[in-house]
This record gives C-alpha cells, sequence and structure tokens, in this order.
C-alpha cells in the first residue's frame, strides 16, 4: 500500500481551533491588494486614484503568460497604487482601497452553459490560484485535456494548528464537492481521489456518505508533509512524479481544498476570488477560529478581532514547518495566506545550533530523500555546485530536517539558501 514514511510526526495542535463553526472578520477599515498574490507576473491595474469601485470589481488585470487577475474585496474610494511592506521585510506595490462600508457588490457575469471550456474560463477570469499557499494560477495547471486521468485533491492539510480546509470539507461539504467535480471537468479527468488525513474523522465520514461516482474519499496516514504534492500523489495513486517533471507527467493533477471550493463558487454563484477562509490559532489569541477574511486586510485588524497578542513569543504566517515569522503587523492577507498563528513561548523556542553530530536523522526525516547534512556543509563553504550534486534544488522546503536535528542546525534555511543561488547562478 502507498503510503508516507519518511517525514515527522509533530504536535498536531490542530483541537485548539477545530470544531469551531466558521466565523466571519470584522470588515476593514481598508485593504492592500498586493499585485503578486501568484505565481508569475504582476497584475496590471485598472483603476485610478479616486475612482470608485464595488465590492467584486476588477482592479488589476491579469498579465501576460502566468499571472492572475484581483478583485476588490471591499466597496470605497482606491487611493493609489503605494508600496506596501511584505513577509519579506520589503515594500511591493498593492492597491490600497479605503472601505465607505456600503457592502454594494458586484458579481462576474452568469455563465450560459457549463462546459469544460467555460468552466477553466472562469476559473481564469475570477482569478483563482493555489489557495494552499503556492499560488501557481488554477487555469494555467487545469489546462492539461489528454495530459491527465486523475485529479488529487489535497485535504490533507497536514500543518500543525491549520483547520480551514478542514473545516470547509466539513460544513460547506456540497459546495467543495461540487468544485472538484468542476475541476475533473475543466482538465478532462475521469477521476477524483480527495486524499485526507486520518486525524480529519469527521470530515472523512461526512465526505464518504456523499461521495459520488468517479470521487474517492482516500484517509491517508497522519505524517508531515503528507500534504506536499509529489508525497501525496504516491500516497493517493502510488504513481511517481518523475525527477524533474511536473505531476501531470503523471496523469495527475493537484487540487487544494480551498481551490476546489473557490471553483464553485465562481461557476455556480459568480463570486471571483476576492476573500478566503483562515485559521487564526495559538496560546497567545485569545479566540482561535477559522474565519472568512478580505484580501488585503491588515494582520492587525485580524489580531484585534481575535484578540491575537501583538507581544506574544511569535506571530506565524502559514503553519509552524513551512510559514514565515511576522515582523509587523502591517503585513497583510493575499488569496494564499492560510493562516496566522500566534504563538507563547511554550509553542516556540530560540535554538542556538551546535556542531553536527552526524546522527544522520535529517536524512532519515528527508521525504526528498536528500542529505541535508551534506548540502549545508556545502552550503557554508559556498559550493553550490556540490550542493547541487547533493539534490538542494529538489528541496521542498518542508523543515523535517531541522525539526528532528539534536545539534539545533538550521539545516532547512541553509538548504533553501542553497536552492535560491543555484537557480539564480543556474548552475
Amino acid at each position: 500500500m502507498s503510503r508516507l514514511t519518511s517525514g515527522v510526526h509533530p504536535r498536531g495542535c490542530k483541537e485548539i481551533s477545530a470544531g469551531k463553526a466558521i466565523g466571519v472578520c470584522t470588515e476593514p477599515g481598508q485593504v492592500y491588494l498586493s499585485l503578486s498574490q501568484h505565481i508569475g507576473a504582476p497584475a496590471e491595474p485598472v483603476v485610478a486614484p479616486g475612482e470608485r469601485v464595488l465590492r467584486g470589481q476588477l482592479v488589476a488585470k491579469k498579465a501576460n503568460g502566468i499571472s492572475a487577475n484581483i478583485y476588490s474585496p471591499i466597496s470605497g474610494i482606491v487611493k493609489g497604487v503605494v508600496g506596501h511592506i511584505t513577509g519579506n521585510g520589503k515594500k511591493y506595490p498593492h492597491i490600497q482601497i479605503e472601505n465607505d462600508f456600503s457592502n454594494e457588490s458586484m458579481s462576474l457575469a452568469p455563465l450560459t452553459e457549463i462546459t469544460p471550456e467555460t468552466v477553466l474560463s472562469r476559473i481564469e477570469e475570477a482569478g483563482i490560484v493555489g489557495m494552499g499557499g503556492a499560488g501557481f494560477p488554477t487555469a494555467v495547471k487545469l489546462n492539461v485535456r489528454g495530459r491527465a486521468d486523475t485529479l488529487v485533491v489535497n485535504g490533507a492539510e497536514c500543518e500543525p494548528y491549520i483547520t480551514c480546509d478542514d473545516a470547509i470539507m466539513r460544513e460547506y461539504t456540497d459546495e467543495f464537492l461540487a468544485g472538484a467535480r468542476y475541476c475533473m471537468m475543466a482538465c478532462g479527468a475521469e477521476r477524483a481521489l480527495i486524499g485526507i488525513e486520518k486525524n480529519k474523522k469527521e470530515a472523512i465520514s461526512v465526505l464518504q456518505k456523499k461521495q459520488e461516482a468517479g470521487i474517492t474519499i482516500k484517509p491517508l496516514r497522519t505524517r508531515y508533509p503528507q500534504g506536499a504534492e509529489k508525497q501525496l500523489i504516491f500516497s493517493c495513486t502510488g504513481r511517481v512524479v518523475p525527477e524533474g517533471k511536473l505531476p501531470v507527467d503523471a496523469g495527475v493533477v493537484v487540487v487544494n481544498v480551498h481551490t476546489a471550493f473557490s471553483v464553485y463558487r465562481a461557476v455556480k454563484e459568480n463570486i471571483p476570488c476576492y476573500e478566503r477562509i483562515m485559521t487564526v490559532s495559538g496560546k497567545a489569541v485569545a479566540r482561535s477560529q477559522n474565519l472568512w477574511v478580505k484580501n488585503g486586510t491588515l494582520y492587525r485588524v485580524i489580531a484585534e478581532y481575535c484578540g491575537g497578542k501583538e507581544d506574544c513569543a511569535r506571530i506565524v504566517s502559514g503553519g509552524p514547518m513551512m510559514g514565515t515569522a511576522v515582523f509587523s503587523l502591517k503585513e497583510c492577507t493575499t488569496k494564499t495566506t492560510s493562516s496566522l498563528l500566534f504563538l507563547d513561548e511554550t509553542e516556540c523556542k530560540d535554538k542556538i545550533a551546535s556542531t553536527c553530530i552526524g546522527c544522520g536523522r535529517c536524512v532519515q526525516a528527508c521525504p526528498m530523500g536528500l542529505s541535508p547534512v551534506f548540502i549545508d556543509s556545502a552550503t557554508l563553504r559556498k559550493d553550490f555546485t556540490e550542493a547541487k550534486h547533493y539534490g538542494a534544488s529538489y528541496c521542498i522546503g518542508c523543515g523535517c530536517c531541522s525539526y528532528v536535528c539534536p545539534a539545533n542546525r538550521y539545516l532547512v534555511q541553509s538548504v533553501k539558501l542553497a536552492k535560491k543561488i543555484i537557480g539564480e547562478r543556474k548552475l
């Protein structure tokens, strides 16, 4: 039986936010919409300062090539394109819109017929991207008719704390399944496999009761990083994606739960991608829950609504394994913001790295079969040709190596640095 045998099993901490009804975050007074909420070229603004826009109105059009449309999540006045702080500490172009709280909205034009072509076109029009964190434009990913026979829906949600996909599968079951069916139609898949870790018993039970012909629920071993694309494909289908190739080369297309749900909203309800459900969790927040949040909402607004402590030990955007530390609550949400964690001293600690003891645990844990210890050594010597030889380019950044290292070495950071430099230098 195909299953993930490497990886790690960190504390789930999902009970903090799981099982609670999905709420709605307070309406932000203004939003900052990044022009780069996706992989590919930044979107191009189609609104001017002083212009009034409605919720659901297109404010930035996809650029040529790989890109995605951006819609306003509120009604209000465009203040202009401004430089706004992002997670890497740099300022990038954002469209600033001041909320007038009138809640006037507009929708996409209803589809006159549902065909593979119209569904694919609607996904592109709605600006839907991979909402599990990757941000790859979904229309591009699904435009593979004749090349893939299987759609794999990623419901593993293997990162600790995060429960938004679980909440969608439980509370929007019919809509989610319909979205998966539309994704199948768009890419030409004959079947869909929904991979869910076994720790989500209620979601599995609800979906199994409603599963339809052509869609199979696949309970998976609870193991991180079960939701990584290649590992998920192997666990669900037994297929191996060839080295250096894409899932479609193995006849598979992978979409996230929230992505499928957003496809339903775009196709059936004519709602573009301007808001999402995200998890707010951790011991340093008063009200942990899953929330509907408008794209472009400042983290400060979310913190104030949920009672998150700004002076806690650490604030993390995304999961604790692959997420990034937040240095300012002026940062804002995007289409790919899955969670915001407020962690206290018991949930995280600063580590002091020591000399490698040669135990090999990082090699055993790596789900890609790499040797992080040797890549780390090569990186420290700035020998990036050797780092490439040991497979740095294939790192998925899951953090398993750092998690198991008894010497507290910053292995994942070292490997990611090597991967970045190898790519920049085209070694």
